[in-house]
């Protein structure tokens, strides 16, 4: 197989995996009429610098069919099968989180009134399986298309973003659910699936 041919394949799957990420979000479904309970107005800042990462990634595209670095065909090679498979496992976190939330889902940081703590479907691995699609979805983008400081820099926006919403949607679930919640946050990593 060609360095073109290597190229092409991680650039439609990274291009294709973005229209499918964004279509995950599109047909979800739509919130729940439940009365919110509290929700915390913060959130929507993380979702900002969420989605400056994503223009860092995407704004900073590397010279044509150029390598993110120069370690010859077999890091080409590496790199086209970890774009398929991060795009592949990323999708598939993002839409069996979205789900599993179901009508809980939203845009702010909320918790309803008959509100449910998920711990089933991805929720299983990490606490943020969403984030971690995303995450995803940047990683891919940075080995198929970004320049490596536009790379950086959005891993750098995406690590704030997510501290952002994080924090934010974590104490909104500490005040619902209380030692249930700690209990499952002791027992599963937030966004990357290791437990350190």
């Amino acid at each position: 197989m060609s360095e073109h041919a290597l190229y092409l394949i991680s650039l439609y799957t990274f291009e294709i995996g973005w229209i499918v990420y964004a279509l995950i979000f599109i047909f979800r479904k739509k919130w729940s009429s439940d009365k919110t309970r509290k929700a915390d107005r913060a959130s929507i800042i993380g979702i900002f610098v969420h989605t400056l990462s994503l223009f860092a990634v995407w704004m900073m595209p590397r010279q044509h069919q150029a390598s993110i670095l120069p370690l010859g065909f077999w890091f080409q090679v590496l790199s086209a099968i970890l774009v398929v498979a991060i795009v592949i496992v990323s999708l598939w976190m993002m839409a069996a989180a979205l789900r599993v939330l179901g009508k809980q889902w939203s845009l702010q940081a909320r918790v309803l009134e008959n509100h449910q703590l998920v711990r089933e479907g991805p929720y299983r691995f990490v606490r943020h399986p969403i984030y971690t699609g995303m995450l995803g979805m940047v990683i891919a983008a940075g080995l198929a298309w970004s320049h490596w400081i536009g790379f950086l820099i959005a891993l750098f926006l995406f690590a704030i973003g997510t501290a952002i919403r994080i924090r934010s949607e974590e104490k909104l679930l500490h005040e619902q659910f209380g030692a249930a919640f700690e209990d499952y946050k002791r027992n599963v990593p937030a966004v990357v699936p290791i437990k350190f």
